[in-house]
């Protein structure tokens, strides 16, 4: 077991289930916003963590490939109760929103008519609204100088030559090693200390079985279409870096062109997991639901969406006992910034294509993309909102 090191009182599984349940059916607005709510409900009102801690854990997180706010989830149930509180964090605050997608991707299916057709089609367009905010908020906060805007010019061009998967992955790779040359300048020293206990031997167990998977699944997949399906999710998982937005090319990627999930299909539920609370990740099990091929409905959601964040937490609890000497090396932060720069690069890339050319078609659509997009970075709405009125509105549109 991985013990997390403290001097509280321990708790138990279930306490931590209940936590995180409320933090699961209340927590709107993406990664950023989850990790106030995490702050405000067990650092501040339960005290399982210090501030310092936190701060720390949120780091780590950050740095790692994966789903940031749910391995800080993953990382304080597990200070808190261990490997099955571990277990009750994730799965409280996961399902449901997972539970919603999947009744969405049952109920996406026995839409026709204009109104079916105007309501997808408002979700379409939602995306637009929703991508184009997270390409502005990261593009502000990890492209803000020439360096690194040229790192994600960079990444624009590399997926736009080399689409798919083939082309993110060499995109990322080409970020950290520009990183690595020219973005050095104002590296700090990382301070502080990640109070976790982790064996050495449980943290290299975990990053080998992290690697097994990725190099044993594509194999497994050629013979079974359950590998094929956990493999894709697999290596979507693997190398999101900056937001669980940027996870929307790579799963683009890996179920639209061979024909799985058709891009109609995979923008309209994009737009709707906006509206639910918890992580964006989740949408890996409308994914699974909707599939045209066997697995799909409810084995393949629980395939997609274990499999989607199965990495991030196998990096995490192989990260936990190397991270204090790993993050106090300036070449891993200067790495670290290419690597960002290039995914803003790659998810800009995907604003244009997908999503911009499957969704404005008309000028009243990109009229209310703008809207959209206003809404969300000039008057702050909540995502649900957004999603709700757009939708609405497309709707109505449809029919007149």
């Amino acid at each position: 077991m991985v013990i997390a090191e403290s001097s509280k009182q321990r708790g138990t599984a279930s306490e931590v289930f209940r936590a995180f349940l409320k933090l699961g059916v209340t927590s709107f607005g993406g990664p950023i916003a989850h990790l106030g709510y995490f702050r405000d409900e067990l650092v501040i009102r339960r005290k399982w963590i210090d501030e310092e801690g936190y701060a720390d854990l949120v780091a780590l997180c950050q740095f790692l490939p994966g789903p940031a706010s749910s391995q800080v989830g993953f990382a304080l149930g597990l200070y808190r109760g261990g490997a099955l509180g571990a277990l009750a964090a994730w799965s409280a605050f996961t399902l449901p929103s997972a539970i919603l997608l999947v009744i969405f991707a049952f109920g996406a299916t026995a839409f026709s008519g204009a109104v079916g057709a105007g309501l997808l089609h408002g979700l379409k367009v939602v995306a637009v609204a929703v991508v184009a905010q997270a390409v502005w908020g990261m593009a502000r906060s990890l492209t803000p100088d020439r360096e690194r805007a040229g790192i994600a010019l960079a990444a624009v061009l590399i997926v736009i030559f080399a689409a798919g998967s083939i082309g993110q992955i060499a995109a990322i790779a080409t970020g950290g090693l520009a990183g690595l040359w020219l973005c050095r300048e104002g590296v700090q020293t990382a301070t502080g200390h990640l109070h976790f206990r982790v064996p050495k031997m449980v943290g290299m167990a975990s990053l080998a079985l992290f690697l097994a998977l990725l190099l044993l699944l594509p194999l497994l997949a050629e013979k079974s279409p359950v590998a094929a399906l956990a493999d894709a999710f697999y290596r979507a998982g693997s190398l999101v870096f900056g937001g669980g937005h940027v996870v929307l090319p790579l799963l683009q990627a890996e179920v639209v062109p061979p024909g799985w999930v058709s891009n109609d299909a995979f923008l309209a539920g994009y737009g709707a997991a906006q509206a639910v609370p918890g992580p964006l990740f989740t949408f890996a099990a409308y994914l699974g639901a909707v599939m045209k091929s066997q697995p799909n409905g409810i084995a393949g959601a629980a395939v997609a969406l274990v499999s989607i964040f199965l990495p991030g937490f196998l990096l995490l609890i192989g990260a936990l006992p190397f991270w204090d000497a790993f993050r106090r090396r300036p070449t891993a932060q200067a790495a670290m910034r290419g690597a960002n720069a290039a995914v803003v690069g790659i998810l800009g890339a995907a604003l244009y294509s997908p999503v911009w050319t499957s969704a404005i078609l008309l000028p009243r659509d990109f009229a209310l993309a703008l809207a959209g997009f206003l809404l969300l970075t000039v008057w702050k709405a909540p995502p649900w909102i957004v999603v709700a009125l757009l939708a609405a509105i497309a709707t109505t549109l449809s029919l007149l």
